[in-house]
């Protein structure tokens, strides 16, 4: 066993652990990260991507996260001990070489379609290249394999938040993220962030006949 790989399974100090925000676009990824912020971690962002009517807050983004297929993994190290935002798909091309606690953000999958479409008509995009049935399979298959990733790594520990129970139940779910990071945020500070008024896109089941 190497060196690397013997690091893993050693639990390191709070001060080297990597915190992570994901899920699917549109899932409600950014107000976890306002939230995280709000109670008392500090965001790994660079804003260059600007807030707008889609997220009103800002996106937190870290344009370096983009270039993780592309093996840049320079940026890391300014990483531990923050929170920085990397969607799902590019959780698997994160090094193993480091510990990582994902908060991993789960939004009806109907919601974050109909998000997701609005966004593009927003931009002005054609919101049906792809279809709602095409892009939920892609979706569900990124769901699985990130799932497969994480169990398959003993340095990853995660933890599944609903964004709809978050919604509309804050104060057990934001406990129980505390919880997974530590127990040293601000809960009251990261409920103050959520903004109900935001939830635009919400699926509502048919009624029985």
């Amino acid at each position: 066993m190497n060196n690397n790989i013997k690091q893993l399974f050693v639990k390191p100090v709070p001060e080297d652990v990597i915190t992570i925000v994901s899920g699917l676009p549109r899932s409600g990824t950014s107000m976890m990260m306002k939230m995280l912020e709000a109670g008392g971690l500090q965001p790994l962002v660079d804003n260059i991507r600007k807030a707008d009517q889609d997220n009103p807050n800002g996106y937190y983004e870290f344009e370096p996260v983009k270039k993780l297929t592309k093996g840049e993994t320079s940026w890391l190290p300014d990483a531990r001990g923050r929170v920085v935002k990397i969607i799902a798909t590019l959780l698997p091309y994160l090094p193993e070489v480091y510990h990582y606690r994902v908060v991993f953000v789960h939004r009806d999958l109907l919601e974050i379609l109909a998000s997701q479409k609005q966004m593009l008509i927003n931009k002005g995009e054609a919101p049906d290249k792809v279809s709602d049935d095409e892009l939920g399979r892609i979706f569900r298959k990124h769901l699985t394999q990130v799932k497969q990733w994480i169990s398959d790594h003993p340095n990853v520990r995660c933890i599944d938040v609903d964004y709809n129970r978050l919604i509309q139940d804050p104060i057990p779910e934001i406990a129980r993220i505390n919880d997974f990071l530590g127990s040293s945020l601000d809960e009251k500070k990261m409920a103050s962030v959520i903004n109900a008024d935001l939830y635009r896109q919400r699926f509502q089941p048919p009624q029985n006949q």
